[in-house]
């Protein structure tokens, strides 16, 4: 059985609400931090954690926070990323819908380590329902102590404040977010300066995602050490999986890393395995940026080791064999999967959230969904193919912020795994039209 550390209480009735978190032993770990550990001891116990961003980066979350200028004379600002826009990922909806008080306790002991007085936490625009829910438990808190001033006689003040994006998945990038929250255009920021010395109000700032901040609950309740000892290796403790697709039990599940991906995808405790009458084909296994993977080298990495659910398994063989575990974004596809159509709608999607600061990125997702269309509905050539391949060459790595990686990797990986689909479309292009008739009553071809 997994470890439950976050999800622990998630099916309990009330747990959203203080009283029923509370008598769960709810924020037993603010009471241990303000009134036995320094700022510093927080921060050093989740060094000890091992604990890494489980935004996608993976950084390590204690050396992130190490680089706050403490020095600066200006306040310092803990801002949570709760702008969850990866296609595949939906994890941090779900912990702050339906436990937003461990949320709430992972910032109070994030922002005393960091010395914030002021946390903001930046939601997706399309989570506007959420938004009340945090803002119940934010004003529940405060009436028991643990928010405002002079917390459990601490000294230490602490407001938390919940901003709603418009809706852009660029701002999912921690400097345009902090755009955002200024009030400015979501634009990403060249860095240097980064935000742990320039960020917003161009003051101090840490930037962490949901999930990370709310682990930091446990890490302080168990301490550093022993949530190290979870996990295998540098992917220590656990991680929130967001598993959708053509699996028979999709929804959110928290697994020790290290986990088999066999056992993730075919237990009964996890996915269930691929729907009745059908096989796995491909596997996208942390959200829409990362590569995705044919089955055979999802299970197995090249070298014919079974692969495991944590980082460095994942990306064992690099993009050529391999993977990310990014978010935790776990889409599995069957046989009926067309991946040229999904690799266009990808496509499509980041054409859609480019901010257009960049010239590679703004022209490059437009072309690479052009030259994708053309494909999927029947006007494609054969030179199309390496053509998408030195576009997504040309955005990558030549952009401010990451989303043109994103939008890039999607695009290469598909055509190196599965280019004899893409041959498929220019050299039956009828055929593929019949397919899409047959299966989509309202597919239309589209010439362009």
């Amino acid at each position: 059985m997994a470890t439950k550390l976050l999800l622990e209480h998630i099916n309990v009735p009330g747990i959203e609400t203080y009283e029923v978190y509370r008598s769960k032993g709810g924020y037993r770990a603010v009471e241990k931090a303000l009134k036995t550990m320094s700022p510093d001891d927080v921060m050093e116990e989740v060094k000890k954690s091992g604990l890494r961003g489980r935004g996608g980066a993976g950084f390590p979350t204690g050396m992130k926070w190490s680089f706050l200028d403490r020095k600066s004379s200006n306040p310092r600002y803990l801002v949570c990323n709760a702008d969850e826009s990866e296609p595949g990922t939906f994890k941090d909806r779900y912990l702050m819908e339906k436990n937003p008080h461990i949320l709430i306790e992972g910032l109070i002991l994030s922002s005393y380590s960091l010395g914030s007085n002021n946390t903001y936490i930046y939601i997706r625009g399309e989570y506007k329902w959420i938004v009340g829910i945090l803002e119940k438990a934010i004003a529940e808190a405060k009436n028991a102590g643990f928010l405002g001033k002079n917390i459990l006689g601490s000294g230490f003040n602490l407001e938390i404040y919940v901003n709603n994006g418009g809706g852009a998945y660029i701002c999912g990038e921690e400097t345009a977010l902090i755009e955002s929250l200024e009030g400015k255009r979501g634009n990403p920021r060249i860095k240097p300066p980064f935000p742990a010395i320039s960020g917003l109000y161009n003051c101090p700032t840490v930037v962490n995602n949901v999930e990370t901040l709310a682990t930091v609950t446990p890490i302080i309740n168990m301490g550093g050490d022993e949530y190290a000892k979870l996990g295998i290796g540098k992917s220590t403790g656990t991680k929130l999986i967001s598993a959708c697709g053509h699996i028979n039990r999709p929804g959110v599940y928290e697994i020790d890393l290290g986990l088999p991906v066999d056992e993730f995808l075919n237990s009964d405790e996890y996915c269930g395995g691929i729907r009745k009458g059908h096989e796995l084909k491909a596997v996208i296994a942390g959200g829409s940026s990362v590569p995705i993977l044919p089955a055979e080298l999802f299970m197995k990495n090249a070298a014919g080791d079974p692969r495991l659910m944590s980082y460095e398994s994942l990306s064992d063989g690099g993009f050529a064999t391999g993977t990310m575990l990014g978010s935790g974004g776990f889409i599995a596809m069957d046989e009926t999967t067309c991946i040229v159509h999904n690799t266009w709608t990808l496509a499509r999607f980041y054409h859609h959230e480019s901010c257009g600061q960049c010239s590679p990125c703004r022209e490059g997702t437009g072309w690479m969904e052009k030259v994708l269309h053309r494909l999927e509905f029947g006007h494609g050539h054969m030179h199309d193919i390496d053509l998408l391949v030195e576009i997504a060459g040309k955005i990558e790595g030549n952009t401010i912020c990451p989303l043109g990686d994103a939008a890039a990797w999607p695009v290469a990986a598909a055509i190196r795994h599965f280019r004899e689909e893409f041959e498929y479309h220019v050299k039956y292009p009828n055929k593929v039209k019949d397919s899409r008739k047959a299966h989509l009553p309202n597919y239309k071809t589209v010439t362009v």
